[in-house]
């Protein structure tokens, strides 16, 4: 296994005083203000807390499925279109369901698989919504029912999903991954991880690999692996230096993968941040936020800067938002969203803004699923 490595003295001092914080963190930080403004915009035609949200070819974004107003799944779907700045009813997936993975296709159909149904437990089922239709199409069954797994999309056009868990969310997490062709509708079997997990991160790498990091399986989870699409087989790769449970990954423009906050040992709540070196296979502390948080969202944005948005600390929801700059390599605060969320998603707009929308305004079980969305911008 390659080493874990610091990046410099500084970061390791910063990372030393962090830590007797009593966090359990690393790197160094700014609370630095930098301009940018959410700003309320339509409601979707329902609650939802852990939906989808993708960006369609034509810039409006479906939002699908999630928890509803009474606490149970639901199948409907909304699009939102940017010019008018409005949600709209569109076709519903045969199967409620939330917590499900999902990627647009090279077609532009958005694929969505997995999930929690309306009985509490984890779904195999997989839809495809067709936006030239506005409807749905079910497609073959994933091996395995996941809730909480990752999907993929690879260079040549197949979704990988890997991980979750299939009935108990206290245990059980899987090992298992598996393929989608969509050119015949159909899922194969391919390596299983070294390490089985659910919540975990899983990024493209532009050498066509695919980072599989933190997650859960009973404890929280360092552990990455790489995924090789050639091979069709995981291997483990450097430390984050730190378990992450619900962190956030984005690959930045210089081809690293920035690895965000989470909650780590005793379920502490994070506020560092990993940076990921494919070339060299190892992770080095960057930055850290100034708010730690876990369940947030994490978007990069066109100019290279990542915008974290909300998530929750194990007290509170929050509403705070900061900047990633890996020019720097530090966060700085940024415009609060309207209200406080977590369990929310996300998508970037084709203007370069961003839409939040949905989640839930409560911590823990308690529901509080929001119909709500807003927009940061940064113009």
């Amino acid at each position: 296994m390659k080493k874990f490595v610091l990046l410099t003295l500084s970061t390791f001092i910063a990372a030393f005083l962090v830590s007797c914080s009593g966090n359990g963190d690393s790197g160094s930080s700014t609370s630095t203000s930098t301009t940018g403004t959410f700003t309320a915009t339509g409601m979707m035609t329902t609650s939802r807390s852990m939906p989808t949200a993708n960006l369609l070819a034509d810039g409006r974004v479906l939002v699908a499925g999630g928890v509803g107003p009474a606490s149970i799944a639901v199948a409907s779907a909304d699009l939102y279109d940017p010019t008018s700045r409005t949600f709209s009813a569109t076709g519903s997936m045969t199967n409620p369901r939330y917590a499900a993975a999902s990627v647009r296709l090279l077609d532009g159909r958005i694929f969505v698989a997995g999930g929690e149904g309306v009985d509490g437990t984890g779904i195999s089922t997989v839809e495809i919504y067709n936006p030239a239709s506005s409807t749905w199409q079910v497609t073959s069954n994933m091996s395995t029912p996941r809730v909480n797994p990752t999907a993929t999309l690879l260079n040549n056009g197949k979704v990988l999903v890997v991980g979750g868990y299939s009935y108990d969310s206290n245990c059980c997490a899987l090992a298992s991954a598996e393929v989608y062709d969509p050119t015949t509708g159909t899922f194969s079997s391919t390596g299983s991880l070294s390490t089985a997990r659910r919540n975990a991160t899983a990024t493209l790498l532009n050498n066509g690999n695919v980072l599989i990091a933190g997650g859960y399986n009973g404890t929280n989870l360092d552990a990455p692996e790489i995924y090789d699409p050639i091979t069709g087989k995981f291997s483990v790769t450097g430390s984050m230096g730190t378990p992450r449970r619900f962190p956030t990954a984005n690959l930045l423009l210089d081809g690293k993968v920035l690895i965000v906050g989470g909650y780590g040992e005793n379920n502490s709540v994070l506020a560092s941040a990993s940076l990921y070196n494919s070339q060299t296979g190892t992770f080095s502390y960057t930055g850290s936020l100034n708010i730690p948080t876990g369940r947030q969202t994490s978007t990069l944005l066109i100019d290279g800067k990542v915008l974290i948005a909300g998530g929750y600390d194990l007290t509170n929801v929050l509403s705070s938002a900061e900047l990633y700059d890996p020019i720097t390599g530090t966060f700085s605060v940024t415009g609060s969203m309207t209200v406080p969320r977590w369990r929310h998603a996300e998508a970037r707009l084709l203007n370069g803004d961003v839409l939040i929308v949905g989640g839930a305004s409560v911590g823990g079980n308690s529901g509080g699923a929001i119909a709500s969305a807003e927009i940061y911008s940064r113009k």
